[in-house]
């Protein structure tokens, strides 16, 4: 079968297509059959340094996510054919992910989907919808009479939680720092152009989805709403953790601080997703398609941002 398989430092124009064996099965494994994935930028960070660390096998096929069809179940009890999307729990660091034509994938990892959405439009969801959808129920308990604040909201992450957001019926201030893509945000209620500093700025923060993190995570603390919850889920700020931060003394009183990390996803949780989607016929929001033959153009317009949006690749 074809598939990207790296083992050192590798920019997207060295990204090749090479011919791996289809992988057995074994007990408490199943093989899927790639239908499509999303691009992320874990792998691209993966690709760039963090291949070097001893804790990545290697030589390993990136992907942290697919949506796929069942060849062989193994000993579960899923079925040949039967829909999945899988996601998390080593994907693409720990085993071999999902830049390949099948891949062998632990069952606790792989869920069973429902859902009138076509291959194409699936395959935006699992990592992207996943976060969003943690972010904003499990972390912050969004509901429609909120007014969420979404911080660096022109990435695929921040146009999902536009789209859960409005559909749920809240009224969503949505940031970016470039003039130019507040066209992008369209869909939110407010489109605030963000400089750094958004206390005084923004009224009536009752719930805020912090997605650019450290750098500017303070200031989101003091721009909400007193009894309000900030969750910090992306780091598009560059910048990793706070040094000298003070709990005490940073998080105003009666605010709350959390963060969803997306390691643990559960059926459950992906039906709720789907379920939602469906419900309100909600279209996964994605950038741009590319053919797996094409993986290597798709790695670089990722690389140097050429796509508003998540990246979606079919095979």
């Amino acid at each position: 079968m074809k598939a990207v398989l790296i083992d050192k430092v590798t920019p997207a124009e060295n990204v090749a297509l090479s011919e791996i064996p289809v992988p057995s099965v074994r007990p408490g494994w199943v093989l899927v059959k790639i239908k499509g994935f999303g691009l992320n930028h874990s792998e691209q960070i993966l690709r760039m340094s963090e291949i070097s660390a001893s804790y990545i096998q290697k030589p390993v096929v990136p992907g942290i996510e697919c949506v796929g069809e069942i060849e062989d179940p193994s000993d579960s009890a899923l079925k040949k054919g039967q829909k999945v999307m899988a996601l998390m729990g080593g994907m693409g660091r720990s085993f071999n992910g999902s830049y390949e034509e099948y891949a062998l994938l632990p069952l606790h990892h792989v869920f069973p989907v429902e859902t009138k959405l076509s291959w194409e439009e699936l395959a935006a969801v699992p990592e992207t919808y996943f976060t969003a959808w943690g972010s904003l129920f499990e972390c912050l308990h969004l509901n429609s009479n909120d007014t969420l604040l979404i911080r660096g909201a022109t990435c695929a992450l921040g146009y999902a939680a536009i789209q859960i957001a409005k559909a749920l019926g809240c009224h969503v201030i949505a940031t970016t720092h470039r003039k130019e893509k507040l066209e992008l945000i369209k869909e939110a209620d407010e489109q605030v152009l963000d400089d750094g500093k958004l206390t005084g700025r923004v009224h009536g923060v009752t719930k805020a989805l912090d997605l650019i993190g450290p750098k500017y995570l303070k200031d989101t603390l003091t721009a909400v709403e007193k009894g309000a919850i900030v969750c910090q889920t992306g780091i598009l700020g560059g910048i990793y953790a706070l040094n000298g931060f003070d709990p005490i003394k940073d998080i105003p009183n009666g605010v709350y601080l959390t963060g969803f990390f997306s390691n643990y996803p559960t059926q459950q949780v992906m039906n709720e997703i789907t379920a939602f989607l469906d419900e309100h016929e909600l279209k996964p929001c994605y950038g741009a398609v590319y053919g797996f033959e094409n993986i290597r153009e798709a790695l670089i317009a990722m690389d140097t941002h050429q796509v508003n949006g998540k990246i979606v690749v079919t095979l």
